[in-house]
């Protein structure tokens, strides 16, 4: 077949390294791919290593920045343009699919219905708010997709309002866990950590929802009881998001976190930072849909502690593989994790937990075997 894929971001965060799988599993099919992104980047420059074609058009991705009268405005624009150029390009690959990965892209699926090509959406995100937003993506991915995958339960039962279940896939997401099964740790000599000190880090996107305030609050928090603790997040601003930087700024002020916090901004070399981690802290205070990070960290051994909503409630078991805390009362969040904090056999035994079942149930063959009978 001839695959065009687009994707809204050229990062190498969650959904594009779910992405590369994908690609890699359709090559090694000799399914021709071409890959659409908005522009360069880490996950361009590796496909186009790979030999891998990628085409750069500027996609109209939907982002916060773009929610005024005039923001609309622009995206509207942007994406006939989008919508025009995909359409030509449709033609000239003579594509056979049209893959659309996450709902921030819409052009694909206007030009996959104006020239009757099957499309599939691949979708990594819950959005309920604003309302007229999720109504809008709903009934999109029921109007223009043959076919809707979803990461997760979670994912799927949050779009089933508006779009029809037999048409939603639940594929689990699965990478090539390798890396984190080899890597070594380089957190702790790099920022002069003593072996005995416990460090808790988080690792994400800067986002309004992704938590950052909330784990240096829960930070701030344990800090008092635990001063030895150090506490490390790692991640870069949505193009946009940048502004969420000087809330995050006031809140270390405020806390006084200087002395225990460490922002490493983007990395690429997550399994050796995690490596250094004792214990992974996803804040989400939305629902995550499926973050791969928490995969990455059962595979190198590390407890998780998970907002307890979204994809994260399939993931982790409480007591077993780590622990669940609201979104919304740090007290609360601070509390639960002090059993881990204390207790270094706890760690060990719920990270080995982690890895076990992150090895044998949410597999990168699996992933691909599912993903391909629904693309080919």
């Amino acid at each position: 077949m001839n695959i065009l894929i687009l994707h809204g971001s050229s990062d190498l965060y969650g959904a594009s390294k779910i992405l590369l799988v994908t690609v890699n599993a359709l090559a090694k099919r000799k399914h021709h791919v071409t890959v659409v992104l908005t522009e360069p980047g880490p996950l361009a420059a590796i496909l186009q290593e790979e030999g891998i074609e990628v085409v750069f058009i500027r996609l109209g991705i939907l982002r916060r920045k773009y929610k005024s009268i005039s923001g609309m405005a622009n995206r509207v624009l942007v994406l006939r343009k989008a919508y025009l150029s995909i359409k030509k390009l449709i033609r000239e690959k003579q594509a056979d699919l049209v893959y659309s990965n996450t709902t921030a892209v819409l052009a694909g699926a206007y030009a996959a219905r104006s020239t009757r090509t099957r499309h599939i959406w691949h979708v990594h995100e819950i959005i309920e708010q604003p309302g007229w937003l999720y109504r809008f993506l709903g009934r999109s991915l029921q109007r223009y997709s043959d076919t809707v995958i979803a990461v997760s339960q979670a994912v799927k039962t949050s779009w089933m309002r508006f779009v029809e279940e037999a048409k939603i896939k639940v594929v689990y997401n699965g990478i090539d866990y390798s890396p984190c099964l080899e890597a070594v740790d380089t957190l702790r000599k790099e920022l002069n950590i003593a072996p005995d000190t416990v460090v808790i880090g988080m690792i994400g996107r800067v986002h309004h929802w992704k938590g950052q305030g909330y784990f240096m609050q829960i930070a701030a928090r344990l800090v008092k009881k635990f001063p030895q603790l150090r506490f490390v997040m790692i991640g870069d601003a949505f193009p946009g998001n940048e502004y969420l930087y000087k809330e995050l700024d006031a809140i270390r002020e405020k806390e006084q976190l200087d002395d225990c916090l460490t922002d490493l901004g983007y990395r690429t070399d997550t399994p050796s930072l995690l490596k250094g981690f004792d214990i992974l802290v996803l804040p989400s205070i939305l629902p995550d849909p499926f973050p791969t990070v928490i995969l990455e960290a059962m595979a190198c051994g590390k407890p998780v502690v998970a907002t307890s909503h979204g994809g994260a409630l399939e993931m982790v078991d409480e007591g077993v593989t780590g622990i669940l805390i609201p979104p919304n009362d740090v007290a609360t969040a601070a509390s639960l994790m002090e059993s881990l904090i204390t207790n270094k056999d706890k760690r060990l035994q719920l990270g080995m937990a982690g890895r076990a079942k992150v090895l044998s149930q949410y597999t990168q063959e699996a992933f691909e075997k599912k993903i391909l009978n629904i693309l080919e």
